[in-house]
């Protein structure tokens, strides 16, 4: 029996130190592995797949036909068959030639933002070994930092794209809400997909019952070229558009609250639009201020606050407002699976469950009203449409934006006139054949994230903090609807830096076009601000009471 009892310790050492190895040897990002291969092509293809020689991942979350979608927790898997359909945007991928290798391992039912996971084990960050790598998608964010993939897919609900993209050093970007297929996903939350197209309910007029439309699809890479191709398969967009003006807006309170300088951040962004063309100058703002205006339905959630001068109570109201809507669609989509199954979670994760659970939630109308009125804020602030009367020398196929100083601005709005009032704007006797509508984009400039990534296993010790922190600017994108994409800035005190480039709702294939012409300048400028003896910069950095 000694005998016995030994064999089985030695048997179960040798276990261990195998899954240890074979953890380090792909840094704990993937939970299985598998080849879907590209779909069959014609013999005599028209033209190369846009993906072709591409290979990615997938967080645990999509399905796949003949596997079990897990969610991140055994007993969701155990409990779940296997899935007799593929997710759409997975089909989409083979399609245009990519090469599928496995699924990765996320935060338990897609309801954290550390990327710790108690019973498949936190994938290791490879920019910062000992520190975490961000959730919920990060398998998915560390298979593409390390190298594994080229691109990977994950789901981003309140940051589950746009965190790990910044903790691990990598490109990530999050659509606008609808603008991805997401059939063929679990859901978490819904309605951070779909807040303006909600659905009437005789209990709730503005409640979005639950549907296909679920957690933003969202993507990872390291070449902003892979970011651009994977997002116009995913997006289906036009190949070709016109190219319009870039108004880069920078959000100067969030960056305050920032423990990265300045000078590694809206500094790089600054200088490197100088040597580019089509942009207009910067303009600055206090965002959070900006929405303290223009959500009215904000004020319902106001905290006391000593700050005013930060803004910091609006933005603590919309995180907090994201939040409560996670939670109860959480509530609405998984209560009964909860209670019957009762899983074994993480203990952060299981007092988020319990918490969401358990709570009643009343006015939910009034939080998808915030989600409208942040929608409409973020496009009034970002889309702007002029009507420039030209002198009649200049001939409309050769204008360029160089001659704009000698026209006339005759009509400004945030929104495309309808056709009516066009017809009313060309009856107006100042309106010539030289005239023409011009669209003027703007991109909101923000920290992705506030603070470095903890360390790992620490976040007992500051774990609210650090969430209500990380949800202040993450709520902009989730709660506006709009896109979003993560780009990193190279390092600080031996974390990764990223800044994020946030547009209105529908603006993906504006903000991917930016974001690749804007790489290159932005990479030679993190070279040059890394390695001078730049001035010191103060950033009125706010401690940690002052939350």
């Amino acid at each position: 029996t000694v005998a016995g009892i030994l064999l089985l310790a030695d048997t179960t050492r040798r276990r261990r130190r195998k899954a240890i190895i074979i953890r380090r040897q792909d840094f704990g990002a993937f939970l299985e592995r598998f080849d879907l291969i590209p779909f069959p092509q014609p013999p005599t293809p028209p033209a190369k797949l846009p993906l072709q020689g591409l290979t990615f991942a997938i967080k645990d979350i999509f399905d796949v036909k003949g596997y079990v979608t897990g969610f991140g927790n055994p007993d969701w898997r155990r409990t779940h068959e296997p899935s007799d359909k593929m997710a759409l945007v997975l089909t989409a991928l083979l399609q245009n030639g990519a090469k599928c290798v496995g699924k990765t391992v996320m935060d338990e039912l897609a309801f954290g933002i550390t990327g710790e996971n108690k019973h498949y084990g936190t994938p290791i960050n490879p920019k910062v070994q000992s520190n975490i790598p961000g959730g919920s998608s990060s398998g998915s964010a560390v298979a593409v930092a390390a190298e594994f993939v080229d691109f990977a897919l994950g789901t981003d609900t309140i940051g589950g794209i746009r965190l790990p993209a910044s903790f691990c050093g990598i490109l990530g970007f999050r659509p606008s809400h609808q603008a991805v297929s997401t059939i063929g996903l679990i859901p978490n939350s819904q309605s951070l997909d779909t807040i303006e197209f909600a659905l009437p309910s005789s209990r709730f007029p503005l409640l979005l019952l639950i549907s296909s439309n679920v957690d933003f699809k969202g993507w990872f890479a390291r070449d902003p070229s892979v970011l651009h191709r994977v997002g116009h398969v995913l997006l289906k967009v036009k190949a070709v558009e016109p190219k319009r003006e870039r108004r880069l807006v920078f959000a100067d309170d969030l960056f305050q609250l920032s423990k990265v300088t300045k000078q590694k951040t809206v500094y790089v962004v600054s200088k490197a639009i100088e040597k580019l063309s089509g942009y207009q100058p910067p303009q600055h703002i206090n965002f959070s201020q900006y929405v303290a205006s223009n959500v009215p339905s904000l004020k319902a959630f106001g905290q006391n606050s000593s700050n005013l001068q930060y803004g910091i109570s609006a933005l603590k109201a919309l995180s907090s407002v994201m939040v409560s809507l996670q939670s109860y669609e959480f509530k609405t989509n998984h209560e009964e699976w909860v209670k019957n199954v009762k899983p074994r979670l993480g203990p952060e994760i299981s007092h988020r469950v319990l918490a969401a659970i358990n709570t009643k939630y009343e006015n939910v109308k009034v939080l998808y009203k915030v989600g409208t009125e942040m929608r409409a804020a973020l496009q009034s602030l970002l889309k702007v449409w002029l009507l420039l009367l030209l002198p009649l020398f200049f001939l409309l196929p050769f204008v360029s934006t160089n001659v704009i100083s000698f026209c006339t601005i005759f009509y400004l709005s945030t929104k495309v006139p309808t056709s009516a009032e066009y017809r009313v704007i060309l009856m107006d006797p100042k309106i010539t054949r030289s005239s023409f509508l011009f669209q003027d984009d703007g991109i909101l400039v923000i920290p992705t994230i506030v603070d470095p990534p903890p360390k790992l296993n620490s976040m007992k010790d500051y774990s609210t903090e650090f969430h209500d922190r990380a949800c202040a600017v993450l709520s902009i994108a989730s709660m506006s609807g709009g896109c979003q994409a993560c780009v990193p800035l190279g390092n600080d005190a031996g974390c990764p830096v990223s800044v994020s480039f946030v547009s209105y709702h529908g603006a993906d294939k504006f903000l991917l076009d930016a974001v690749l012409d804007m790489y290159a300048s932005l990479q030679d400028q993190v070279s040059i601000a890394f390695k001078s003896a730049l001035l010191p910069d103060v950033n009125g950095n706010m401690d940690a009471s002052q939350w």
